[in-house]
């Protein structure tokens, strides 16, 4: 049922409002401007990469009474652009604005133990994988969950906070290296490659679904994202559909409004299994902005403001790096120098986009290059000639 908070329409002009300053924020506020809306930000810090471009910063810790309400007053509708900020923050909000996504769905996603049992009452398929909040509990785990993968079960992401675990003793050694706090321990799936679903939920229940991006990670990292229209043979485009189907599953089932991705593994006989969930825009959605009708982060500001949804039309395939903060150094330096920007750029089809970050350090997300092509070729080839460029290591 749509409430009366739900309904209404926040016409250009207006306030829209944002927890969180990094560089998806950045990217919101960039789409939200250009439909005419003015962005507040509550950050904590003084200069991030939203607060530069926002029309207003809020500088707050995300659960300060005084700067919430002061968000809260100016914009009729809040969002958020990283999933832990405090779930409470979100209800306080919602007592006095609309707030996407709703504090009871990011408190799930939150949570990989919430998250893995929400999305398994869902009928969609998990990793095994055990709940562990004590030693005891590692003791008693299933043989068949090593080798595998302990992750903390809050705060983890780009692959920190987790370890890969032989046997239980590892284990254990790992669970009092993350300081015996709960988490989930994995089975190690037998992976061919992952893919991702990226869509947008109206307050009336509409949605509309962007192409499915194949991903490639390093060190944990998102690395290279790939999106092409009828990419692979039935097999893939029949994955592709169970994997939309299973998003859209999902984002109904918590209730969902807003943009959010979920993250698949294929698996070698062809399965799929759900990685994680994230509540918000995703980096492997970042090609939206250059290779379709309507970004990943417009819809986000449509779906806030009460706006029909965009397009989610692919207009050419495309290939996405991400720009670590590696490429700043040579090998085996430690000064950072400037990369070669006008060489990868030299590629007519590379689109670039920096974060405002000010400081370069390895392993940081600095900004993101998407290549388009009239082929999936030669967007391939073209994002090859970018990463030799920066002195990054080829998309495969």
């Amino acid at each position: 049922m749509t409430s009366s908070t739900d309904s209404f329409t926040i016409a250009p002009g207006g306030w829209l409002g944002l927890l969180g300053g990094g560089q998806l924020g950045r990217m919101f506020c960039h789409a939200a401007q250009s439909l005419g809306y003015r962005v507040a930000v509550l950050d904590p810090a003084a200069d991030g990469p939203a607060a530069m471009v926002a029309d207003r910063h809020i500088q707050a810790a995300y659960d300060d009474a005084d700067g919430l309400a002061q968000l809260a007053q100016l914009c009729r509708a809040v969002t958020t652009e990283f999933e832990n900020v405090p779930a409470d923050s979100l209800r306080t909000l919602a007592a006095q604005c609309r707030v996407s996504p709703a504090a009871d769905a990011v408190a799930i996603v939150q949570d990989r133990i919430a998250e893995k049992t929400f999305i398994a009452a869902q009928g969609i398929p998990v990793a095994p994988h055990a709940a562990i909040r004590t030693t005891q509990d590692l003791q008693a785990a299933p043989d068949a969950l090593f080798p595998g993968i302990l992750k903390v079960a809050r705060l983890g992401y780009d692959g920190k906070g987790q370890a890969r675990v032989g046997t239980r003793a590892e284990a254990l050694a790992a669970f009092d290296g993350f300081g015996g706090v709960p988490c989930v321990l994995e089975a190690l799936m037998p992976l061919d490659y992952e893919i991702s679903v990226v869509l947008a939920r109206g307050f009336d229940g509409a949605d509309v679904v962007f192409p499915v991006a194949r991903n490639l990670h390093r060190d944990g990292i998102l690395a290279v994202s790939t999106v092409a229209a009828g990419d692979g043979d039935a097999a893939h485009a029949r994955r592709q559909a169970q994997a939309t189907e299973a998003a859209r599953a999902i984002a109904s089932g918590l209730g969902y409004h807003g943009v959010l991705c979920v993250e698949f593994f294929v698996l070698t006989d062809g399965s799929l299994v759900v990685n994680e969930i994230a509540p918000r825009p995703h980096n492997s959605g970042h090609y939206t902005i250059d290779a379709c009708v309507t970004s990943q982060f417009e819809q986000q500001a449509r779906a806030m403001a009460g706006l029909p949804l965009g397009s989610t039309a692919l207009l050419a395939p495309a290939v996405m790096l991400n720009i670590l903060g590696d490429v700043w150094f040579e090998p085996g330096a430690t000064a950072a120098r400037e990369p070669d920007w006008a060489a990868a750029l030299a590629v007519p089809s590379a689109k670039l986009h920096l974060y405002g970050k000010h400081e370069p350090r390895r392993g940081r997300k600095m900004g993101h290059v998407t290549v388009v092509g009239d082929t999936l070729q030669q967007a391939r080839a073209d994002a090859a000639r970018v990463a030799a460029a920066l002195g990054m290591a080829a998309p495969e």
